[in-house]
């Protein structure tokens, strides 16, 4: 394969990937996505020691160490337009060799565990419980432009919610899976479904205020539907992109959830930071 041309790898002049302003030894193997660029110090606060931290627009990183374990954190922002920088530009960080441009040989393998909020879609599940995502279901087309077909598993799904689905959603969805090493590791107490991933937080997520929703039956058609045991418990903005990214990258991935709205009965916690702070503190006391 030819080297990639400056115009597809773009790098900054001390050599760090165009977006996230990082070198290859600055990445630990097991990385926490969080959207909020101030929830990355709310992790790294527990960490025995922190490397480095940088930051880019709203990417921000910190890497150190807890015990004896390297983590890396790193705010995504909003979308899975931003997951499509992120994911790509650490894999380039560990699979690409910078200085050549050139694909590496043998592949490192990351580990991405996402911190996040959640609203549940389901009457059952609980304001400040949390959830782990055993897939993604993405309602915008980030993964419609890549060439990574799912397996079969992630295809029958996929078909049965297009099928059901198809005069509600205006982009065929798509479906990937999560770690399942990861899940039993991290999430094994956890609740488990599916999770709808939207690219956007009014319209998208059926809320209305001056501009009028087109589709206003999509989130009870989403509560309703149903396919071999698996249903759809929740939803937010950046998890099918985490999954569809990671899996056709060759890494592992687990979405945690702090499910902090509840749509079917309109309520919201009382102490989101709480929630919030018990799911990193969950989370960090599994991974080491």
């Amino acid at each position: 394969m030819p080297n990639i041309p400056a115009s597809e790898l773009i790098l900054n002049p001390d050599g760090s990937v165009y977006h996230l302003h990082l070198r290859p030894d600055e990445i630990a193997d097991t990385v926490i996505t969080v959207g909020d660029p101030d929830r990355v110090g709310e992790v790294s606060q527990y960490f025995d020691e922190i490397e480095v931290k940088r930051q880019k627009r709203e990417f921000v990183t910190h890497t150190g160490r807890l015990g004896s374990k390297r983590i890396s954190v790193i705010s995504t922002g909003i979308g899975t337009d931003n997951i499509d920088i992120v994911f790509t530009e650490l894999d380039a960080l560990v699979n690409i060799d910078l200085e050549n441009r050139e694909i590496k040989s043998e592949k490192r393998i990351l580990d991405f565990i996402r911190i996040g909020t959640s609203g549940a879609l389901q009457a059952d599940i609980e304001i400040d419980s949390f959830l782990i995502s055993t897939h993604g279901v993405g309602l915008g087309g980030l993964m419609l432009y890549y060439d990574f077909p799912p397996d079969e598993n992630e295809n029958e799904l996929r078909r049965s919610l297009e099928n059901q689905l198809t005069t509600l959603l205006p982009l065929p969805p798509y479906v990937y899976r999560n770690s399942q090493a990861l899940a039993d590791k991290i999430g094994h107490d956890m609740q488990r479904g599916m999770t709808a991933t939207c690219p956007g937080f009014y319209a998208p997520q059926g809320r209305q205020l001056r501009g009028k929703v087109k589709n206003k039956g999509m989130l009870d058609a989403l509560r309703r539907w149903k396919s071999n045991g698996h249903r759809i418990t929740n939803f937010e903005m950046e998890t099918a992109g985490i999954y569809g990214m990671a899996r056709m990258l060759g890494h592992r991935a687990l979405s945690c959830n702090a499910v902090l709205a509840n749509r079917a009965q309109g309520t919201f916690s009382a102490q989101p930071a709480k929630t919030t702070g018990k799911l990193i503190r969950t989370v960090l006391e599994r991974l080491v």
